[in-house]
């Protein structure tokens, strides 16, 4: 039900209060003095604190520890229990942010209303906030591709587990939906999900965004360590975090815990890492960028994310899902995808992936009309356009007829059959052909399908052609 923390200097009265708690189906913590009850709190948070205003013989009472708590772990709620002549001293603290207090001797069905309610204020304040700050990046998984099925059945085989995963794959292809989908479907999804874009912070900066800080004028401000606490830490892009961060991440994998920036505590954090790269790590290894020890703690489970190119069967419904998405979202037309614009879609070059293919529809949903459907016109076709150029070949022009004709046809059919996933029949029906008398030109042309990341590619066989 929760653990709660019972700071008293009387053993009578905390074990008391322990037994009482313990019969109601709560766990316990016990502490006799400040420091005891600190050391407590900084191993690990606990839901709720019961706290005597009196503690002899400790360097901290129980207003000096109500304000600690009050401003390192603001989520915790304090019941503060006092004697008959403590009353005026039990209020104020309650106006420091006390949820209430309790006079000694004490009723214990008052004591237990108290504490259920203070229990049920902390789980709604958190779950307000966290909604509050709720990302709004998707975790929905959209594609029916050989290379998506494989991508999926890898992510859903890791979901119910606490290995650390590494992504990999190029940029835009949805490294951080994939595991924003493992966070969603494993048992820490009603815990956080933060997301550290090690790119984007600076280097001078990184360990106090992820260890926070300690300052005599601003107290405590808690990293995105302690933000994780209990849930899923993702390291976006992780080949770029400082060399210096990366050795105290390094022990932090290994103790779980860690100071804060001009701390002296150890905060004990319980997390599950994962990580992307677009990057090769052995590479950065070798370069002296990357530390080979914390690659292998958090190459646990490496899953290679398939870039837009090795799933070009995705992009219609791909497209139809950012549609229904920006109309939600943004308000922006609710339009069909029509036939020609399909088919371009599914032949075009995506360096940007799948992230550049949400801008493009975003971007013709804006620019054109309200209504009616998405024709190949409205859609970028220019090689300096952002949407990306045809991915036929573009020096046509400058060979012989016969040249032109089989490189033209070699491009045509091997987009075809990309697009299509390898599948021939499709690919036949299609461009209009016997599939027999698709395979004889094909051979011609030395064209060969094999299977790259799950999926059927087709590629020139250099073997043969010359």
């Amino acid at each position: 039900m929760g653990d709660i923390l019972v700071v008293d200097d009387e053993k009578d009265i905390r074990e008391l209060v322990s037994d009482i708690l313990v019969d109601e189906g709560y766990t316990t913590r016990l502490a006799g003095d400040s420091d005891a009850c600190m050391r407590e709190i900084n191993a690990e948070a606990p839901d709720l604190i019961i706290l005597d205003i009196w503690l002899k013989d400790s360097r901290m009472d129980g207003i000096d520890i109500l304000k600690t708590t009050r401003r390192d772990n603001p989520d915790i709620p304090v019941v503060i229990i006092s004697g008959h002549g403590n009353i005026e001293i039990a209020v104020a603290a309650v106006k420091q942010g006390a949820y209430d207090f309790i006079e000694k001797p004490f009723n214990i069905d008052q004591l237990m209303v108290v504490i259920s309610r203070a229990m049920e204020a902390s789980r709604l304040r958190r779950e307000n906030s966290n909604l509050k700050i709720a990302d709004v990046t998707s975790s929905v998984m959209i594609g029916s591709s050989a290379a998506f099925k494989t991508l999926k059945s890898q992510l859903d085989k890791v979901t119910r587990t606490n290995g650390r995963i590494m992504l990999t794959g190029p940029a835009g292809c949805g490294k951080e939906v994939a595991a924003r989908y493992i966070h969603a479907h494993s048992d820490r999804s009603k815990a956080p999900f933060i997301s550290v874009n090690c790119a984007s912070i600076e280097s001078d900066r990184m360990e106090e965004v992820l260890f926070g800080r300690e300052t005599l004028e601003r107290g405590h401000e808690p990293g995105l360590l302690e933000q994780a606490h209990g849930g899923i830490l993702f390291f976006d892009e992780v080949s770029d975090m400082p060399i210096g961060t990366q050795s105290k991440i390094l022990r932090v994998l290994v103790d779980q815990q860690f100071q804060r920036v001009g701390g002296a505590d150890r905060v004990r954090v319980d997390l599950r890492v994962i990580s992307s790269t677009n990057k090769n790590l052995q590479t950065e290894i070798e370069a002296g960028r990357f530390r080979e020890e914390l690659y292998h703690r958090l190459n646990v489970v490496p899953i290679s994310v398939p870039s837009l190119e090795s799933r070009r069967e995705d992009i219609p419904e791909l497209t139809r899902h950012f549609i229904a998405e920006l109309h939600r979202t943004q308000g922006l037309p609710q339009r069909e995808l029509s036939e020609d614009a399909e088919a371009l879609l599914q032949t075009m070059l995506w360096p940007g992936n799948v992230r550049q293919l949400k801008n493009v529809i975003e971007r013709v949903l804006i620019l054109g009309p309200d209504h009616g459907r998405i024709e190949a016109r409205e859609l970028p076709s220019g090689e300096g356009d952002n949407g990306g150029g045809l991915g036929l070949a573009s020096n046509l022009a400058t060979l012989p007829l016969r040249e032109a004709r089989e490189m033209f046809e070699r491009e045509y059919l091997m987009t075809q059959i990309n697009r299509f996933g390898g599948n021939i029949s499709r690919t036949a029906n299609f461009v209009g052909m016997e599939r027999s008398a698709l395979h004889r030109k094909l051979k011609s042309l030395n064209v060969v399908t094999s299977s790259k990341s799950g999926a059927r590619v087709a590629e020139i066989d250099e073997g043969e052609y010359e």
